[in-house]
């Protein structure tokens, strides 16, 4: 036997409609104001799945519930063998009206793609978007009214950032490893060099770069090293593996 059909619950869009403003309401009210930052594809390999270029250049401020209500989640802090690793989760809940109202009219996604980032005011950093999840809240109503974020802190990769909201851009002014971003310009945006033909760069370059690094030592030889690695690999193409000698 049919179900009566005297109770429409799963195809009335009134009643859908005030799902979604319900939820849209609480999340102002709950929720906490962020920056989605769509991540933007400049030379995308469709081989490798990969953006080695990718940079982040829109700021949009919406709002967004935070779901992780007890701490963050993840594998947290750990010691590994490439040194410090900071694996803190958090997922967001954000409304699919806020998204295709506020975001998905600027950049025309169809939904948040995995790789934008979210602008987390609370302690200042920013998180990027590991995988959505779409049937959080399974068919209420026969809607789905929002969509679920879960998101990894933000590990900087050169990425290029000019989105002009100064918390957000200083990552670059911080981790940035590029010379080019270090160096010293005229008042027509030149890049400033020495007699030599090198860049000019500003005194607090290398301050971002590892201090417990010891790729020279490794090279060059020195404390553990008494000899470097120039002194036995030739890595050429008449000698790719170095081993005639050792």
């Amino acid at each position: 036997m049919a179900t009566n059909f005297y109770f429409n619950n799963f195809a009335a869009s009134n009643e859908q409609n005030l799902l979604h403003d319900l939820i849209i309401e609480s999340i102002r009210i709950y929720g906490e104001d962020m920056y989605y930052i769509p991540r933007k594809l400049n030379n995308y390999d469709q081989m490798l799945g990969a953006d080695d270029s990718s940079s982040y250049e829109t700021a949009v401020l919406v709002e967004l519930y935070i779901k992780s209500v007890d701490g963050f989640g993840g594998d947290g802090n750990f010691m590994s063998k490439f040194g410090l690793q900071i694996r803190d989760q958090v997922v967001f809940t954000m409304a699919q009206r806020v998204f295709t109202r506020e975001v998905a009219s600027i950049t025309q996604q169809l939904r948040p793609n995995e790789g934008d980032l979210i602008f987390f005011p609370l302690n200042d950093k920013c998180f990027q978007i590991k995988y959505v999840k779409k049937q959080d809240m399974f068919y209420p109503l026969g809607t789905l009214p929002t969509w679920e974020l879960t998101c990894e802190l933000f590990e900087y990769s050169n990425e290029k950032l000019n989105t002009g909201i100064p918390e957000i851009d200083k990552l670059q002014d911080q981790y940035s490893t590029n010379i080019l971003d270090w160096a010293l310009l005229d008042e027509s945006g030149n890049i400033l060099t020495d007699e030599s033909g090198n860049i000019i760069v500003r005194e607090d370059y290398g301050n971002n770069i590892d201090q417990f690094e010891d790729n020279d030592i490794i090279q060059y030889g020195g404390n553990n090293f008494p000899i470097g690695s120039d002194d036995f690999i030739d890595f050429t193409e008449k000698n790719p593996f170095s081993e005639d000698n050792y």
